[in-house]
């Protein structure tokens, strides 16, 4: 196991841990999806996921393209007893391994930033999503006091976390993804910009049958 990965980890636990579980009630709570299948891309130690499986009765799939990441993430699960529900894989986002319309939840948190073809892993997700589903994808800290602790701790490990942090989810941000999702399947979408983060919010509209 590289340094590399388990000094992500590490973070992930020391740091970011309070914002995970505070995503997932919010998202839970907007969607309104508590069960199906939720996907959890670029999940690294798959804690977001993990929050997930704790608060619903969704089954979980954490995906990266990393085996390292994915080796502390099927620890984690163990750890936590959840290998019934929460299941591993090892893919891109640029092609996902699951079926289109399959999904009833899909999340992603810091991953979106560092795709290769934003219009393709966008499109991806749109098309495995289910009908009825909901996504969310982008960076976020889950509440405005989680973000300052975060924040904090974060400036005294790294100095320059807030402009790496404006890099990502500054001012320019919402226009740089209306812009690319503007070349995606998707037609409608809203970007949830503000003190705690951006995320890109979209669903795919329920099948209308005919009698």
């Amino acid at each position: 196991m590289s340094s590399k990965a388990e000094e992500f980890d590490r973070q992930a636990r020391e740091v970011f841990a309070p914002a995970y579980p505070a995503i997932a009630a919010q998202f839970l709570e907007e969607s309104g999806v508590y069960k199906g299948v939720c996907l959890d891309l670029g999940c690294g130690s798959g804690y977001l996921g993990l929050a997930f499986a704790e608060q619903s009765l969704l089954d979980i799939y954490l995906m990266d393209n990393d085996p390292e990441m994915l080796a502390i993430a099927k620890r984690n699960v163990v750890n936590r007893h959840l290998e019934k529900r929460v299941k591993l894989m090892q893919a891109d986002v640029h092609r996902i391994p699951l079926e289109s319309n399959s999904v009833q939840l899909v999340v992603s948190r810091g991953s979106m930033f560092f795709w290769q073809d934003q219009v393709l892993a966008f499109n991806e997700i749109y098309r495995v999503l289910a009908p009825g589903g909901k996504a969310f994808i982008g960076g976020g800290f889950g509440s405005p006091e989680i973000k300052r602790q975060i924040d904090q701790e974060m400036q005294r490990r790294s100095p320059d976390w807030l402009e790496h942090l404006r890099s990502k989810i500054g001012p320019d941000a919402p226009g740089r993804y209306r812009a690319i999702l503007s070349k995606t399947d998707i037609v409608d979408y809203d970007i949830d910009y503000g003190a705690v983060g951006l995320w890109v919010v979209f669903g795919k509209k329920e099948f209308l049958g005919f009698i």
